[in-house]
């Protein structure tokens, strides 16, 4: 069996948290909720998520400042940013700040677990996937 992974959603719609975090579970998914920003980027410290997704317009700290705390750390976790928010920029700047994904709300929850799937699961660039063949000479 697979080794379980943990997804941290930070959100505080409740309703879509709940529905995201059932989704991941039975996809076989430890899932971990967070309401805000502050509490999430505790939580990312204290349990190590493998991946996060994470809201931008929150109460008490919004998602960008998030992303700005964790932009230049190398254990950062991958993020995914999901928002209401249509704005290009907002979508330019995020990827600035290192999202793996941006996912303009409301979204087909196959698109979210394409993107989780990604992000769990990284494609390695063809040069570094294959093992190095020795020259001839």
């Amino acid at each position: 069996m697979a080794e379980q992974k943990i997804i941290l959603i930070v959100d505080d719609d409740y309703e879509l948290s709940d529905g995201i975090r059932a989704v991941l579970e039975t996809h076989g998914h430890k899932v971990l909720q967070a309401r805000d920003g502050q509490q999430g980027q505790n939580l990312i410290y204290q349990q190590r998520p493998d991946l996060v997704i994470l809201d931008m317009m929150m109460p008490r700290k919004g998602g960008y400042p998030v992303l700005e705390h964790f932009r230049d750390k190398k254990d950062a976790p991958p993020i995914i940013m999901i928002t209401a928010n249509e704005g290009s920029r907002h979508k330019a700047y995020a990827e600035y700040l290192g999202v793996i994904d941006y996912i303009r709300k409301p979204f087909a929850m196959e698109r979210l677990l394409e993107a989780v799937e990604r992000g769990l699961n990284p494609v390695q660039p063809a040069d570094e996937a294959a093992p190095k063949s020795e020259k001839k000479s």
